[in-house]
C-alpha cells in the first residue's frame, strides 16, 4: 500500500482499532459464537495500557487502516512469549483495505521492535482455519510453524505457534 505509515496508536485512534479490528476478525469467521472474545478485541485502551498498539495509517487519508499489540512475556496480553522473546497479537487489517500490504507493515514493525529491544525472536499464534493469505505473509517474514506452541483457549478453537528468529548482533 502506497502512503502508508505505521506508528503507535493514539487514544484517538482507539474507537478506529476497536471497529476495524472486530471488522476483520468477523468477516475472517473468526468470532462465530464468540461474543466475549470481541468485547477483548475493542478493549484497545487496556491492551496499549500492557503492551504497544501500533496502527497502520493511509497517509493520503488519514485513516487508521489496520493495527497490531506488540507485547513482552509475563505482561497480561503475553500468551506464547517466553525469556528474550516478543510476540504480537490481534494483528487486523479493515476488510475494506485488506490486500494492499498494511498486514506486512505492522508485521514487519513488530519485529523490527522486538529487534530493537534486543529480543532474540517473536512468537505469534494464528488460528488454524484463518485465510490462507494470512498464513502466507507469516511465511514470507520467515514465520516457522513451532508446534510445541499450539495451543486451545475453548473447545473447537486451535491456535498454531510460529517462532521468527532474529538474527542477533
Amino acid at each position: 500500500m502506497t502512503g502508508l505509515r505505521v506508528r503507535r496508536a493514539e487514544p484517538a485512534d482507539f474507537a478506529a482499532v476497536a471497529r476495524l479490528t472486530v471488522a476483520a476478525y468477523e468477516a475472517d469467521g473468526q468470532l462465530k459464537g464468540e461474543n466475549s472474545y470481541a468485547v477483548v478485541l475493542a478493549d484497545v485502551a487496556t491492551r496499549a495500557e500492557s503492551g504497544e498498539v501500533l496502527v497502520a495509517v493511509d497517509e493520503s487519508s488519514g485513516a487508521v487502516v489496520g493495527a497490531v499489540t506488540f507485547v513482552l512475556p509475563g505482561t497480561p496480553y503475553a500468551e506464547l512469549a517466553g525469556p528474550g522473546e516478543a510476540e504480537f497479537r490481534m494483528l487486523a487489517v479493515d476488510p475494506a483495505a485488506q490486500g494492499r500490504g498494511a498486514g506486512s507493515a505492522l508485521a514487519r514493525a513488530c519485529v523490527a521492535r522486538a529487534a530493537e529491544l534486543g529480543c532474540s525472536a517473536v512468537v505469534i499464534c494464528v488460528r488454524s482455519g484463518m485465510a490462507v493469505a494470512a498464513h502466507r505473509m507469516y511465511e514470507r517474514l520467515g514465520f516457522v510453524r513451532v508446534p510445541e506452541k499450539d495451543w486451545s483457549p475453548l473447545p473447537g478453537v486451535e491456535l498454531l505457534g510460529l517462532r521468527l528468529e532474529l538474527a542477533r548482533g
